[in-house]
């Protein structure tokens, strides 16, 4: 019994397929096995949650192409008497999956350039999201907006295909510059005082942004450094419009890209507390509509 066993065991290794399944299945293991360990030991070498991310990407993205040059090693000898059947082969699979390929090349192309990254605040086709994780065919964000307002997360998880950076516009809110423009406006009547109201509300804007705006102004210059663009105006600003109505105040200034609603909150929080307080001085302008009954004589 053990015999034909040992002889069928001899037999089934002296298959040359069985041989180059078991260096595969072997070579799988120790790729696999180097690959976590190298993954373990991440951590001790880079300390930032994205340039580590973007390390594990690399050594899996590694492994899957040495897995792949080992199965083309193993069955070398016998490629070379199908090159023809591949040639066309490869062409029709090409076509077939070309936005599986193009996919993949939009992965290497989001790798090694600056259209987005993990942590971003990014729209893809009309959504608006912080991207969660860029794998090899597909973009995940964990969209904003929809049915919630303003900048805040709804819970939907969309995933995106690599190749869209190819065919529209990438919308970066937090790349080189991880600041936006933002800006309300504030009305008040043609009767307040209004020299005194714009001191206040250019007050509230340095009190509530001034610190962040000095921070944001040191990135605005390396842009302008390293790019053609204009400089523009990182400080808060307050200007001013009127007609026949009522006179309305513009506040713009820098904000972080994830608390928009946050600190617009702030500002007007601050700016009804000094409105309601200023003895009259600033009035918030509304429209009022009055309606008037006709009754005809008999």
């Amino acid at each position: 019994m053990n015999d034909l066993l040992s002889d069928d065991l001899l037999k089934m290794w002296g298959n040359p397929n069985v041989r180059r399944i078991v260096a595969i299945l072997i070579g799988w293991l120790i790729i696999w096995f180097f690959a976590s360990m190298v993954k373990r030991t991440l951590p001790k070498y880079f300390k930032e949650t994205d340039t580590r991310y973007k390390a594990r990407k690399f050594v899996n993205f590694f492994g899957y192409f040495l897995l792949v040059f080992l199965i083309l090693m193993v069955y070398s000898s016998e490629l070379t008497g199908l090159s023809v059947f591949i040639g066309v082969a490869g062409a029709g699979i090409a076509f077939a999956l070309q936005e599986l390929i193009a996919s993949v090349a939009g992965f290497v192309v989001i790798n090694f350039s600056s259209f987005y990254k993990v942590g971003d605040r990014v729209m893809l086709g009309g959504i608006v999201g912080d991207v969660i994780d860029v794998g090899v065919f597909r973009t995940s964000m964990m969209q904003t907006g929809d049915w919630v307002k303003g900048d805040l997360y709804n819970g939907k998880i969309v995933r995106i295909a690599n190749s869209f950076i190819f065919k529209e516009p990438v919308y970066n809110y937090s790349g080189e510059f991880p600041f936006l423009w933002d800006e309300l406006t504030i009305p008040i009547r043609l009767q307040s005082d209004f020299d005194y109201a714009k001191e206040i509300f250019m007050s509230i804007l340095n009190e509530v942004q001034g610190d962040f705006a000095k921070e944001a102004t040191k990135y605005w210059d390396k842009m302008t450094e390293s790019m053609m663009i204009e400089n523009a105006q990182v400080e808060p600003m307050v200007t001013m419009s009127f007609d026949e109505n009522w006179i309305t105040f513009t506040l713009r200034y820098v904000v972080d890209f994830k608390k928009r609603r946050t600190t617009k909150d702030a500002i007007f929080q601050k700016a009804l507390k000094e409105i309601n307080e200023s003895n009259k001085r600033i009035e918030v302008a509304s429209t009022g509509m009055e309606i008037t009954t006709f009754q005809g004589t008999q």
